[in-house]
């Protein structure tokens, strides 16, 4: 998890979050509304839909973007979203998963492969790189909900797998399939998380110098930039001085 969780520190030091605030949202209806018409439009019956508001929420959505993009599916509105996972290699061997919503298939392979060419990686096929993580319910603390063993204790019982705690949070890992049912046990014992998503945990690493990183952070940033991409994973680690001279020439 370490490429993923230092990449995530990053994203919050440089501001990128900031950045990137705009599409999101854009992001978060597109998952609602398809959540919403692959099952009940009620969150209560949808254990998908259920996720995707909160997520939305913990990012400060307003409460009438999140009602309209439910509506939408009820009404058969707007367009036909499909998922599709792309999976390649960046700059220095590093795995990527890249996760897109599209109501254009063909526009969106185009992109993705013309970004990961422009930035130093290749598109692979599926698979490629996807045996190389492992699907993974995270949930998000500040560290203001308590010390290590109190979030710990909390998350053992909520039926996590596992729990990591620094001075920035608390992260905590469970089986995909039980993440509804752990964030749901947490959200009573510890109130809201500051997020709550599916992700793709890295069981391998593949380690980069500076000018390896830089490299890397260029083709995610672009390939984030896309309207049509949800997510972004690598499994990239570095040293801490690394991540330390990154952020001071960034």
């Amino acid at each position: 998890m370490a490429g993923h969780s230092k990449w995530a520190n990053i994203q919050h030091r440089k501001g990128r979050q900031d950045k990137l605030r705009a599409k999101l949202f854009s992001k978060f209806s597109k998952e609602i509304t398809i959540a919403a018409k692959m099952g009940d439009p009620d969150p209560d019956k949808n254990p998908r839909l259920r996720l995707a508001i909160k997520e939305a929420k913990s990012q400060s959505m307003p409460k009438d973007n999140i009602e309209r993009a439910i509506k939408k599916s009820v009404a058969g509105e707007g367009e036909d979203y499909e998922e599709i996972r792309y999976e390649g290699y960046g700059p220095g061997g590093v795995a990527v998963i890249v996760e897109a919503m599209t109501d254009n298939r063909n526009r969106t392979a185009s992109s993705v492969r013309s970004t990961f060419g422009k930035n130093g990686g290749n598109l692979g096929e599926t698979g490629s790189v996807g045996f190389m993580f492992e699907r993974k319910g995270q949930i998000l603390y500040p560290a203001s909900v308590g010390d290590a063993d109190t979030v710990m204790m909390a998350a053992i019982e909520a039926g996590a797998e596992d729990c990591e705690s620094t001075e920035e949070g608390h992260v905590i890992i469970c089986a995909d399939t039980d993440l509804n049912e752990v964030s749901t046990a947490l959200e009573a014992e510890l109130g809201e998380s500051e997020s709550t998503k599916l992700i793709w945990r890295p069981t391998t690493t593949t380690e980069l110098d500076l000018e390896g990183l830089q490299k890397l952070m260029k083709l995610v940033e672009a390939l984030e930039d896309d309207d049509d991409v949800q997510e972004v994973t690598t499994n990239f680690e570095a040293p801490d001085e690394v991540m330390e001279a990154y952020e001071e020439a960034s």
